[in-house]
């Protein structure tokens, strides 16, 4: 896997209204990410996987939301897979072993809470 950050801007994207599935594009064979919010409160990351990429199984100190922007994700929290579609999201909760997969094309907003 090939993880790109596009995000390394200092533009100032408060105020403005985003076209979320616009602000990261595919590429082929890899996972691109652009951080949009980055406080010692929290993230928010929106994130392009290519079919067949994902994040292997870790944990977080913090609960993640994870919505589904465009295509279809298999989130699996705890050994529990679940499929996702674009409109949908889940919450991973903090200390659960969780991992993500791309079944297709997909892309996603990852805010997390600290």
């Amino acid at each position: 896997m090939t993880e790109k950050n596009v995000g390394k801007t200092t533009e100032d994207l408060r105020g403005r209204v985003l076209e979320t599935v616009g602000l990261v594009d595919y590429q082929q064979g890899a996972v691109v990410s652009r951080t949009l919010v980055n406080k010692s409160t929290g993230t928010v990351t929106i994130f392009a996987f290519d079919k067949g990429q994902g994040l292997s199984e870790h944990t977080a100190p913090f609960d993640a939301l994870v919505l589904v922007l465009d295509g279809q994700a298999e989130v699996s929290i705890a050994g529990r897979p679940r499929r996702l579609s674009a409109g949908e999201l889940i919450i991973m909760p903090a200390g659960s072993p969780h991992s993500l997969k791309a079944v297709a094309r997909f892309k996603m907003a990852l805010v997390m809470v600290r």
